[in-house]
């Protein structure tokens, strides 16, 4: 078997174990016995017909902007990835320095995903004048061009990893490079899982214990109850960047940790901050994560194994002008492909955590028992985060990682008609 239809056999075995991990491990049925889920209830019921109409005008000023960034971005990359252009930058890029590979990965990558961010970069800034306009930003402007560069940088320099192993792997191993690949690629989502917590969030926000009081201890409580005990409960200054309601569980083991922005601190009564913490820590107690993080490194590896069968072909190297896929003038193509399946995989990863979100929803309310607070904390959110109650079917199939509120109040009533003796 030669080494393209042994990668692509690979992919294709891959694909498929993905596909019934898929079916197998999402929560298509979340209430009690199986029990059907009734429909949305009326938006009406859940926001005011007036907030309604503001949150939909913010989603109608926002989406086609995002949707516009999202196609420019993979125009651009397209452009690159797809002709001799991206190949012929990788090699001026490194000119100066010798024009070594590694310094035309390196130089390469920085230089793409820079050029794909300033492509973008209108529209993001277009983005934030919105979320200042309906009230949900509050950074400056400096702290937004800070962001904008610091996620810019770990962007970069983690492609940039990942890229310049793989061209090392198709440089020293040119049959078998797919295959170590797959399983770096798969090992790098799982290390990413487990560092991102205590590497990449602190870039962005500062933490701060909650002070012992009533809360700090019916959380730390409500976490033993559900047999995911807790190392600390922290404090995000969220408040710098914006007024939106949130909390969530981060970490495994001796890194979990509950996390509570201070904006839902200061916003919502006790009662609903633990519905909400009671979901999060829904979301442990079935290792959503670690679920997550496997069906990730899976999808990872699939994917390698797909550019092991795509990459050698001759036809697609005199497209890119490379050699072998260990040129480095393949590294737009690799680029522009990695965009083209994300946004592929996006329904389907989309309509997992729809389910996985309302199996935690339903921990929350066993938890807790108390589906009144459950349904004023979806009600609250709903308003002050101007989440569209009732989005475009399209929209919320591709897009939507979280059922609508009318949805989550509905199943909440599911819930205490099935709990009610």
């Amino acid at each position: 078997m030669s080494a393209r239809r042994a990668a692509l056999v690979a992919a294709v075995v891959l694909g498929l174990a993905f596909v019934v991990v898929v079916a197998v491990t999402t929560p298509w049925d979340v209430l009690p016995g199986g029990a059907a889920r009734s429909p949305a209830v009326d938006p009406t019921t859940v926001v005011p017909p007036e907030r309604i109409a503001r949150a939909e005008a913010f989603a109608a000023a926002l989406r086609p902007a995002s949707l516009t960034s999202l196609l420019l971005g993979l125009a651009v990359a397209g452009v690159l990835g797809l002709t001799r252009l991206g190949g012929r930058l990788v090699r001026a890029l490194a000119a100066p320095l010798g024009g070594g590979w590694v310094w035309q990965v390196l130089l390469g990558v920085l230089a793409l995903v820079l050029i794909g961010r300033l492509a973008t970069l209108p529209l993001a800034a277009y983005g934030e004048v919105v979320r200042h306009r309906y009230g949900l930003s509050t950074r400056s402007w400096p702290l937004w061009a800070r962001d904008v560069a610091v996620s810019t940088a770990i962007d970069a320099a983690l492609t940039a990893v990942a890229v310049l192993g793989l061209v090392w792997l198709a440089r020293r191993a040119p049959r078998s490079w797919w295959a170590w690949a797959a399983a770096g690629a798969a090992a790098l989502v799982v290390v990413g899982s487990f560092l991102w917590p205590v590497v990449i969030e602190p870039a962005f926000n500062r933490f701060d214990p909650l002070p012992p009081g009533e809360l700090r201890t019916e959380l730390l409580a409500l976490a033993e109850t559900n047999g995911t005990p807790v190392q600390d409960v922290l404090v995000s200054d969220a408040s710098r960047r914006t007024t939106t309601l949130n909390a969530y569980v981060s970490g495994f083991g001796s890194t979990r940790r509950i996390v509570l922005y201070d904006t839902t601190l200061d916003q919502l009564p006790d009662e609903e901050i633990a519905s909400i913490v009671g979901h999060e820590l829904g979301h442990v107690a079935t290792d959503d994560v670690l679920a997550g993080t496997l069906l990730g490194a899976l999808g990872a590896a699939a994917a390698v194994g797909a550019l092991g069968w795509l990459l050698p072909a001759p036809r697609v190297l005199r497209r890119v002008g490379a050699a072998s896929p260990g040129d480095p003038r393949i590294v737009p193509l690799v680029l522009f492909l990695a965009a083209a399946g994300t946004l592929l995989a996006t329904p389907v990863q989309n309509v997992v955590s729809r389910n996985v979100e309302a199996r935690a929803d339903v921990r929350a309310l066993e938890l807790t028992a108390d589906p009144d607070a459950f349904v004023a904390m979806q009600r609250r959110l709903a308003l002050t985060n101007l989440s569209d109650p009732d989005p475009p079917e399209a929209w919320q199939w591709f897009f939507g990682s979280h059922p609508t509120a009318p949805q989550r109040v509905a199943l909440a009533l599911d819930w205490a008609r099935s709990a009610d003796p």
